[in-house]
């Protein structure tokens, strides 16, 4: 085995990559997004870079407004057309002016919309005394979240399991809860992203069938210990196949899978190097420099994925406070989850790293699978939930000035 063959590929290459990946510039990882980027929204290449390089400069931005209007913050929100540019959404009936930040020598244009339901604290109080009590009321309940565009909440239905109109269901709702209710009907079944049989990092499920998974950072322990996530519900002994033919098995260190969490953690990994795949050949690399927690993430932030299944795919975020149903994470699931739209989320991915240029973002879960396989939205863990000691191993000093950590 080569010393120098990058810890990512170790972990990830297919037996036919014979050579190590191309390592992108920051610059290259951030144009690789825009042209995903360019094609969805049917804009320039260089207005899709200008942008996601607004996106990730206007974090600052939307941190300092986040602090200022904490007590009738409804959400903040990044918006694509009719142009692009950050709204915030409050509970007064005050507007503010809107107004352009200059960020990073950066124009980040911001609007006001006001008399929002609720703020989102007061949402997700609800929503999480609530939970128990949804699948009750919601015949074909698939989920709930707190929606960014009123302060109330979305919440997601079967449309053959309730014959009542989507008015009455979100009357009843409104009487129950005191928030408006958006209903979201999907004939859709949210589930983890499931292993499947053949792939790279591989191990045997209970029934004795051979399941993949795919890797997400490379994270480092109080102690030292070195380790590569994927998620929980992953087989527990992994092992990967070297570029050359040669196996290596992964030990599992930890796991977590409940309310918040669905991660685990394999050791074995060598020394590391802070890497993700950057294309579906595997021919591409990009460095991870830093992080962006779950509360400086806003729906309409551009967001990649690296899948075994999917390769890789960009979209939107959706919801950023959202509670799959059922018990997926060994019960009741906290919404602490963030969706992202589809298409794509295939079985196989679990455990991909989520990342925009070179900022990780979380480990996926899951998704809501459509009749034929199709994705209608993909769910990941924020890596700000990496559970005990366990933090992101980074290829330089944080850009960002730090990332803050939601209390566990």
């Amino acid at each position: 085995m080569r010393s120098f063959l990058p810890l990512f590929a170790l972990l990830a290459a297919t037996p036919a990559l014979a050579s190590e990946p191309r390592l992108l510039t920051p610059h290259e990882a951030l144009e690789q997004d825009a042209q995903a980027y360019a094609k969805h929204f049917s804009v320039s290449p260089d207005e899709a870079l200008l942008r996601l390089r607004q996106q990730r400069a206007s974090i600052a931005v939307t941190e300092r407004l986040r602090q200022r209007f904490a007590g009738e913050l409804a959400s903040i929100s990044i918006e694509h057309r009719p142009s692009w540019g950050v709204v915030v959404r409050l509970t007064g009936a005050a507007h503010p002016g809107d107004f352009v930040a200059t960020e990073q020598g950066l124009s980040i244009p911001v609007r006001f919309e006001v008399r929002a339901a609720s703020t989102r604290a007061v949402a997700l109080r609800v929503l999480d005394a609530e939970r128990a009590t949804l699948p009750r009321m919601v015949p074909g309940y698939r989920g709930a979240g707190v929606d960014p565009l009123t302060g109330g909440l979305i919440v997601m239905q079967r449309p053959a399991a309730d014959k009542r109109s989507v008015a009455e269901v979100e009357r009843a709702l409104f009487d129950r809860l005191g928030l408006p209710v958006r209903l979201r009907r999907l004939d859709a079944t949210v589930a983890d992203s499931a292993a499947i049989g053949g792939g790279r990092v591989e191990g045997t499920g209970a029934d004795g069938r051979r399941f993949r998974c795919t890797t997400g950072f490379v994270v480092r322990d109080g102690e030292g210990r070195l380790g590569v996530t994927t998620a929980a519900h992953c087989p527990d002994e992994l092992s990967w196949r070297g570029p050359t033919g040669e196996e290596r098995r992964l030990p599992m260190a930890e796991a977590w899978g409940a309310a918040h969490h669905d991660i685990q953690i394999h050791t074995g990994v060598g020394a590391p190097q802070a890497l993700v795949f950057s294309d579906r050949d595997k021919s591409s690399a990009r460095q991870v420099t830093s992080w962006v927690t779950r509360p400086m993430t806003r729906p309409g932030d551009w967001l990649c994925l690296r899948g075994e299944s999917s390769g890789f795919a960009c979209s939107v975020v959706e919801l950023t406070d959202f509670a799959p149903a059922g018990e997926l994470c060994g019960g009741l699931c906290a919404a602490s989850w963030v969706t992202m739209a589809g298409p794509e989320c295939r079985r196989g991915d679990s455990g991909a790293p989520v990342f925009s240029g070179t900022l990780a973002y979380g480990v996926l879960k899951g998704g809501a699978y459509l009749a034929g396989g199709a994705c209608a939205f993909s769910f990941y863990q924020s890596v700000d939930y990496l559970p005990g000691s366990w933090r992101l191993v980074t290829a330089k000093p944080l850009p960002l000035g730090g990332a803050v950590r939601e209390a566990d």
